[in-house]
């Protein structure tokens, strides 16, 4: 389980342009859940995953996954437990390096490197079998820079790799924004594919409410560091994007948009 219990974070702290963005802000995630994360820009959403995988620093507060307090822990000790896919497929990929060089830096995550080759020849047949089931012929291009695939290609691979070593979360931010609608629903129908088959506890930030309805198990909707919607099992099967849009309209009227 993952708990962020009673957190405080505040930008810009101590100048006339202090912002509080969380306030006394609590969240558990159960194991297992795959948990869909919608609101406007500013409501919370990507800092809370910031908090979660350490890149910013909170202020008071709790953070524990499985009970234990990761609230100190550096950013790269939390990378070993949490899998984190970014908005631009340029940032979970090397592109100067092949994609066989890719798959072993992905592979050897979290492990000494020592003076040894970054390659091990050896696991290559197990790399062409993890590119396979992507479908889209990358086991037939290991020796290809992966600055020249397409972001698609490129967004694909950012999510093999960063669940290649075993994790306990993975952590979707806006994965699919950058992308076509076609790619976008290739990367989604993956997406959902990885986390059921590796039985992956799930969050996902989007602005694609479509996504936020059809996949995973529980649906938030935050605003202003606050959670105004969190929909789970049934309730979550039940909820249409039409009830969403309706409760961001109702907000963008309360703030005179």
């Amino acid at each position: 389980m993952l708990e962020l219990s009673h957190i405080h974070k505040y930008y810009n702290a101590g100048t006339v342009n202090e912002m509080c963005l969380f306030h006394d802000f609590s969240l558990s995630i159960e194991d297992g859940q795959f948990v869909s994360v919608v609101g406007s820009n500013g409501s919370g959403k990507t800092s809370m995953l910031n908090l979660i995988c350490g890149s910013i620093p909170l202020d008071d507060g709790q953070i524990r996954i499985g009970g234990q307090d990761i609230t100190n822990m550096p950013e790269f000790k939390r990378q070993r437990r949490i899998g984190r896919v970014y908005q631009n497929p340029a940032m979970g990929t090397c592109p100067s390096m092949t994609i066989l060089e890719n798959m072993a830096l992905a592979d050897n995550k979290g492990k000494p490197f020592n003076l040894r080759p970054g390659t091990n020849r050896q696991r290559i047949e197990f790399y062409r079998e993890q590119l396979h089931m992507l479908g889209l012929g990358l086991e037939d291009k290991m020796d290809v820079k992966v600055g020249v695939l397409s972001g698609g290609q490129r967004q694909a691979m950012a999510l093999l790799m960063s669940t290649m070593t075993p994790i306990e979360f993975l952590i979707l931010d806006e994965h699919t924004a950058a992308l076509d609608p076609k790619t976008a629903d290739i990367i989604m129908e993956l997406t959902d594919k990885v986390v059921k088959e590796k039985h992956l506890t799930t969050i996902m930030v989007t602005h694609n409410l479509r996504y936020a309805v059809e996949y995973g198990n529980r649906l938030l909707m935050m605003h202003q560091g606050h959670v105004i919607i969190d929909k789970a099992g049934e309730e979550k099967k039940q909820i249409q994007i039409d009830h969403i849009l309706e409760k961001f309209n109702e907000i963008s009227i309360e703030c005179g948009n």
